[in-house]
């Protein structure tokens, strides 16, 4: 597993990348629900599970307007009828301890803040809606050790101005890439501010992926992000405001699988000057110079008495042209391979 203490700022690929499987409330509210998409997550290769905490009457109005993509229930209800307890919470977390997996959460108020204190966390997530919230900010920079900043909403003004009043001095942040679409166009994902981060602020950067590829988080990390975010669910067919944009189990640990893969391909690089490693394959697929027609000793040989063939087993077809002229000290067969000492 990935210790993201160790996850370097630097746009080098120094480490694995640490996956973020986002449940937020696509467990609905069941306990059980929660404690098995934890598991899903840890199988699929995720460094981390992150949940939201949302208490409807710190959060919202009862009559707020409902995002585009949920529109089946009041969102004070959803809200309400989705929280977990705090005895709930903890039993999250010593589930995700146990399981030997990060667990991160998002809260959207004070008073969940608060709530995230008496459970002892450490480490939370600013999601994207609660960058303006200085109130919270002000919070967050009492006492917090590591804050994932989403930008999803932000423009750069207004993420300099929470970075600098609030969150660098903290010391240990992961600002999030992130285009709050669901799901996000590949002409808004906006890969390029990845790089921009980098250069901004002195601190970790992750993408918060909202596509329904892999080819976004991958060109990513190629430009830097160490950290991914993606929402995780049983099934894109289940009731919820995140589950329809998720990526179900297969195609999650698909997504950690591919990551790693392209973490092995950023973090390899050789040496075209090298060529042991393909020296077999050079042998058998490049070709070497044979005579085409019997030839006898004392032959001068011409373009015409030659063949190229595989494999290469003595000189390269790349030097046909030096032995043309020469002549032979020996006499060889029709389609025999020639060497440097066949010739006076």
């Amino acid at each position: 597993m990935t210790n993201l203490m160790d996850i370097s700022s630097s746009k080098s690929i120094q480490a694995r990348p640490y996956v973020i499987a986002e449940i937020g409330t696509v467990h609905d509210g069941s306990l059980g629900n929660a404690k098995k998409l934890i598991e899903i997550a840890k199988e699929s290769g995720a460094e981390c599970v992150k949940f939201q905490l949302h208490i409807a009457d710190f959060e919202t109005t009862r009559d707020a307007p409902m995002p585009p993509y949920f529109r089946e229930e009041n969102r004070y209800e959803y809200f309400t009828r989705t929280s977990f307890d705090i005895e709930q919470w903890s039993h999250l977390v010593e589930f995700a301890k146990d399981l030997e997996i990060d667990f991160l959460v998002s809260p959207f108020s004070n008073e969940a803040l608060d709530l995230l204190r008496q459970l002892g966390m450490r480490r939370f997530k600013v999601p994207s809606g609660e960058l303006s919230n200085k109130m919270l900010l002000e919070d967050i920079a009492i006492d917090f050790d590591h804050v994932f900043v989403s930008t999803g909403m932000s423009n750069y003004k207004e993420i300099d101005w929470a970075m600098s009043h609030f969150l660098e001095q903290l010391g240990k942040v992961t600002i999030m890439q992130c285009t709050s679409l669901y799901p996000c166009p590949t002409n808004q994902v906006g890969i390029n501010v990845i790089s921009e981060f980098l250069n901004r602020y002195s601190c970790r950067v992750g993408f918060s992926d909202h596509t329904r590829t892999t080819a976004a988080a991958i060109l990513g990390m190629s430009l830097g992000s160490v950290v991914f975010e993606k929402h995780l669910t049983f099934s894109r067919k289940m009731y919820g405001s995140d589950a329809w944009n998720a990526f179900e189990p297969d195609e999650f640990a698909r997504y950690c699988q591919e990551l790693d893969f392209a973490y092995e391909i950023l973090s390899s690089p050789i040496d075209k000057d090298s060529q042991e490693i393909t020296s077999q394959s050079k042998l058998i697929f490049e070709k070497g110079v044979y005579a085409r027609v019997d030839m006898d000793k004392g032959h001068e040989v011409t373009r015409e008495n030659l063949i190229l063939l595989k494999p290469n087993e003595g000189i390269s077809a790349s030097e046909y042209s030096k032995i043309v002229g020469k002549v032979l000290k020996r006499s060889v067969s029709a389609h025999s391979p020639l060497n440097w000492s066949d010739f006076k």
